[in-house]
């Protein structure tokens, strides 16, 4: 009995987590992820790097368009930069998620940048998670060294 109990209990857990994904909230001027902030005294992306200089990091907000989501789960983005590059924001503790239709939105992010290199591993694995194919993930085969942004707040300008 017991174990049919904890069974039952793990199954509402997982139906659970599915439903929460479905309320992630379509993305619209206005709409906030994560914590409420506003655009004000958001920098550009294309700014970012000299904000960050020497310092190796940045606090503050971050304005950019989203080429990219993670479309396993909405756990990730990424910024278009001018060159054609894109820059990763991850979310703070994975505490909220992106919808899909935020690809192509103007959004301003709230949080730290920082100068950081990810692992073959991980960026496969980001590869893996934004779809990309087997072939594409296995031509990573060097770290990078960039800018990661982890954001507490996201909230869509256009």
């Amino acid at each position: 009995m017991r174990k049919i109990f904890f069974l039952f209990a793990a199954a509402l857990l997982a139906g659970g987590g599915a439903q929460a994904q479905d309320k992630i909230a379509s993305a619209a001027p206005g709409v906030s992820y994560g914590k409420s902030i506003d655009a004000q005294g958001a920098v550009a992306l294309s700014d970012l790097e000299k904000k960050i200089g020497e310092s190796t990091s940045y606090n503050g907000k971050i304005e950019g368009k989203v080429v990219e989501v993670c479309k396993k789960k909405g756990c990730f983005m990424k910024l278009e930069r001018s060159n054609g590059e894109a820059v990763m924001v991850k979310f703070t503790d994975y505490g909220f998620f992106m919808p899909q239709n935020i690809v192509g939105k103007t959004v301003v992010v709230e949080g730290k940048a920082n100068v950081t290199e990810t692992s073959v591993e991980r960026l496969r694995h980001y590869a893996e998670d934004a779809g990309k194919s087997k072939e594409e993930i296995e031509k990573i085969k060097t770290p990078k060294k960039d800018i990661v942004i982890v954001a507490d707040g996201v909230v869509v300008v256009k």
